[in-house]
């Protein structure tokens, strides 16, 4: 018999991340990204993308290393939200109640089986656009930013764990998501899922740590939605004095255009040139990649990624990277 769906978790609604470069990994999301600061309180600057329709969508918070600060998720409702609480509760994962942060109210924070730091709230604020920022298309809450190659949206948040089946249970179990995409290896364990909420292929992916570490972050996603922009801030960046990672390519999993960025601070930042596909078939059945498919899988076409991909997450361990 099929399960009953849970249905209390609507969507990622924020990200913070940890910089040891504040300034320069702001000036990297605005400058080049195209991004600006909503606000700014204490050692975090709040920021978002032009058709982010909440006040924040990434925060940078100053830190001796780069990694992942906490995920937020928003509910479908404020019972939805109690739900998920007693839920999380009962296995075990709960921090407990905050009254908020700047753009949202009352969140209930806790941790993934591999100790990612997360949380869930009802109450968001929007944004509202100044004067001078407003645009006549009135179902994108500012004007597109004139400066870098403009992101238009936070997509989604990739993490490393030292167990990934544990981690893909509680997000199944617990909090309702659904594994669009796996690669198994040859006893059928997974190495990678890539899971949702929403109609997106994924809102959270979750990779196996090779250098079996807890917690870590692999990297974060914002959308353009044109392969095109993914050539034109390739351009920018190089010019600019960054080094891209990998890319621009496409990837089997999801069937995404991307390109790979590691901004000041240290943290991977991936952009999405398309959304690949969504979903919308209540009965999805999970794709499975493995063996001779796993080619195809990582990359569509495009140029193989580098080994570092594999390794690299936030905070950085150094020594285990060489050692691997």
């Amino acid at each position: 018999m099929t399960k009953e769906p849970i249905l209390d978790i609507a969507q990622l609604a924020h990200i913070e991340i940890y910089s040891p470069k504040l300034e320069e990994s702001v000036a990297f999301f605005k400058n080049i990204l195209g991004m600006d600061e909503s606000y700014r309180h204490g050692n975090s600057v709040y920021m978002r993308a032009y058709e982010d329709h909440y006040h924040n969508t990434l925060i940078i918070t100053e830190n001796d290393e780069a990694g992942l600060g906490h995920i937020g998720w928003r509910a479908t409702s404020p019972q939805a939200l109690e739900r998920r609480v007693a839920a999380i509760e009962k296995a075990g994962y709960g921090i407990g109640w905050i009254e908020g942060d700047i753009g949202h109210g009352r969140a209930y924070q806790f941790t993934s089986p591999d100790g990612h730091k997360m949380e869930i709230l009802w109450d968001v604020e929007y944004y509202n656009a100044p004067d001078d920022q407003k645009t006549p298309l009135l179902n994108r809450p500012q004007r597109r930013p004139s400066r870098g190659v403009p992101v238009r949206r936070l997509d989604h948040v990739n993490v490393l764990a030292k167990e990934t089946k544990r981690n893909v249970d509680f997000l199944e179990e617990v909090l309702g998501f659904k594994v669009r995409e796996r690669i198994l290896a040859e006893d059928n364990s997974d190495i990678a899922a890539w899971l949702s909420v929403s109609n997106l292929v994924h809102d959270i992916a979750i990779m196996g740590d090779a250098l079996g570490e807890e917690g870590r972050l692999h990297h974060i996603c914002y959308w353009y939605g044109y392969p095109q922009h993914l050539s034109d801030v390739a351009d920018l960046l190089i010019e600019s004095g960054y080094v891209i990672e990998a890319g621009p390519g496409k990837h089997g999993v999801t069937q995404a255009a991307f390109l790979y960025v590691v901004e000041p601070g240290g943290n991977r930042v991936e952009l999405f040139g398309d959304p690949g596909y969504q979903i919308f078939d209540p009965s999805w059945k999970t794709i499975e990649w493995k063996g001779k498919d796993l080619e195809k899988a990582i990359i569509w076409h495009g140029s193989n990624l580098p080994q570092e991909f594999f390794k690299y997450g936030t905070p950085v361990r150094a020594e285990k990277l060489v050692k691997n």
